[in-house]
């Protein structure tokens, strides 16, 4: 027999706490579908971020309904147990396992998921459900809604509403608890040394996959599960491409290697950028664009403390690396007149980072109500400035063609200010130098 790996009362307290909010309705959750197969090759699987944070279940083929103060409250619905299957594909906890071992008040098969659930759902007023994620299930949901319309007989009673299930959870699972912020810090950390140990690596000669693998072999070392994203490991003028995933070429003496990379950890992600030259040397241009980018960063990280608009993140990075722009002479012009022709795109394409937790970009409103949202503790995100001057940018001083540059770190809101979650990567030239190739 299986055991869990994680301790169940955080799950039913995640439960308790998203049920407060929908007192009268139901929540309905699916699995992720399953990788798709071809001639038979297994991908490894990865469960919904929202149904694994409310149940701690990895298993495909599964469904949530959460009727918070009814009985019973929490349902499954979840693959049998099959022998066979079990052999080809491994151990299923099946209905009895799932009640059992996560404490769920009710389990079924899902294969009567279409006849049970609207038995559930006609004693709520409401349903919370993310739409368009699987068709299969949009279709089976819309036959149940029907049924328990007509369950409802001539009540005038129409179709129960829909409300996005998404937009509830992404509310609760943005202010991050102890525990989660634990998990953080651990993925963080592996993330932080798998990139230390990249950079030590790394010399003229060795390929952009060589340094992937070295990525992977201390994500998985050090406990990850899986990697949070494809990594990037881009050399040269490949850094210029935001979201280069070839990591075939090898890393020339003279050129800079970005790596974007993050390890999950129980289900949370790390997410970092570094840039270094190959040879463990920058050029003087290299090392006037890297120390541009630093700057913004650093400005950037001073600015994060509670009540502050993540907006506001968005604008002071573009505000400073414009004046970086006009001072490498990248733009020439008025700055207020360039931003407003979003003539920085050109170098700068992206924001300044983005919400972090189970999934890279997490879940979480940015906007409340047409309002950008203020900051608060426990929040976390990235923040991410760049300059990419590409090879064939006649525009720009030939000097600084083919340089790509992004420093990237993981940051915690704290009551006054915040917490670098991945300070212990190397980000000075200086410390850069004395790492770099010296495995």
């Amino acid at each position: 027999m299986r055991k869990p790996t994680f301790d169940m009362s955080i799950f039913a307290e995640r439960r308790k706490k998203v049920g407060q909010e929908i007192t009268g309705g139901a929540l309905v959750v699916s699995a992720h579908p399953e990788h798709i197969r071809n001639h038979d090759v297994h991908h490894p699987y990865r469960q919904d971020s929202n149904l694994f944070y409310l149940t701690g279940w990895e298993e495909p083929e599964s469904i949530l309904i959460l009727r918070p103060g009814m009985n019973p409250e929490s349902v499954m619905f979840v693959r049998r147990r099959d022998p066979e299957r079990e052999t080809w594909d491994g151990f299923r906890y099946g209905p009895e396992g799932c009640e059992r071992e996560f404490k769920i008040d009710k389990a079924y098969p899902i294969d009567e998921f279409t006849k049970v659930a609207p038995q559930l759902l006609k004693e709520v007023d409401r349903v919370y459900y993310r739409l368009y994620k699987n068709k299969e299930l949009d279709e089976q949901m819309a036959g149940i809604l029907q049924t328990v319309k007509q369950m409802s007989g001539r009540t005038g009673y129409g179709l129960l509403s829909i409300h996005d299930a998404d937009t509830l959870l992404g509310e609760q699972r943005l202010i991050k608890s102890e525990y989660e912020l634990t998990q953080m810090r651990e993925a963080c950390e592996i993330s932080a040394q798998g990139h230390l140990a990249a950079m030590r690596f790394t010399r003229p000669g060795v390929t952009e996959r060589q340094v992937q693998g070295v990525l992977a072999h201390h994500f998985y070392m050090k406990g990850s599960a899986r990697e949070g994203y494809h990594p990037i490991v881009a050399s040269g003028n490949a850094a210029t491409t935001l979201h280069y995933n070839f990591n075939d070429q090898v890393c020339k003496d003279g050129d800079l290697l970005l790596i974007d990379a993050g390890a999950e950890y129980n289900y949370y992600t790390g997410d970092i950028t570094r840039t270094f030259p190959v040879s463990g040397k920058f050029t003087d241009e290299q090392a006037r664009v890297y120390e541009a980018v630093l700057k913004v960063q650093k400005a950037i990280l001073d600015y994060v403390k509670p009540g502050i608009v993540f907006k506001d993140l968005h604008d002071m990075g573009t505000s400073l690396l414009t004046d970086a722009m006009l001072d490498l002479g990248l733009l020439s012009g008025r700055k207020d007149d360039l931003i407003q022709a979003l003539a920085q795109k050109k170098y700068y394409p992206h924001g300044i980072g983005h919400w972090l937790g189970m999934d890279v970009h997490d879940a979480g409103l940015y906007y409340k109500k047409n309002e950008p949202r203020p900051l608060e503790a426990n929040m976390c995100f990235t923040v991410e400035p760049g300059l990419y001057i590409p090879a064939d940018d006649s525009s720009a001083p030939a000097k600084y063609r083919g340089i790509g540059i992004r420093i990237e770190d993981n940051i915690r809101v704290t009551s006054s200010g915040c917490e670098n979650m991945t300070s212990s990567v190397p980000k000075e030239i200086a410390d850069l130098e004395k790492v770099v190739g010296k495995a």
